[in-house]
């Protein structure tokens, strides 16, 4: 499967969904309230999200969405 096959939107929820588990796992103090219900509406986003129905092998296209967030946030970050 070729990266290019993810939808923009879909890309960019699992970068947000990435960011925002990043921020809950950092977060040593206070109310992470905000952060669990955003986390939780970019789960119900990316599991349910239509390029799913149309994936040959979900498992492994969720797994390939994954890794390219992980890589360009490395690249941006380098």
């Amino acid at each position: 499967m070729d990266a290019t096959d993810f939808p923009d939107d879909l890309v960019q929820t699992q970068h947000a969904w990435n960011a925002t588990y990043a921020a809950l796992a950092g977060f040593h103090r206070g109310d992470t309230t905000a952060l669990r219900r955003r986390l939780l509406r970019l789960s119900v986003r990316l599991w349910w999200h239509p390029y799913w129905n149309t994936a040959r092998s979900v498992p492994a296209a969720r797994t390939e969405l994954r890794q390219l967030t992980r890589a360009r946030a490395a690249a941006r970050a380098a």
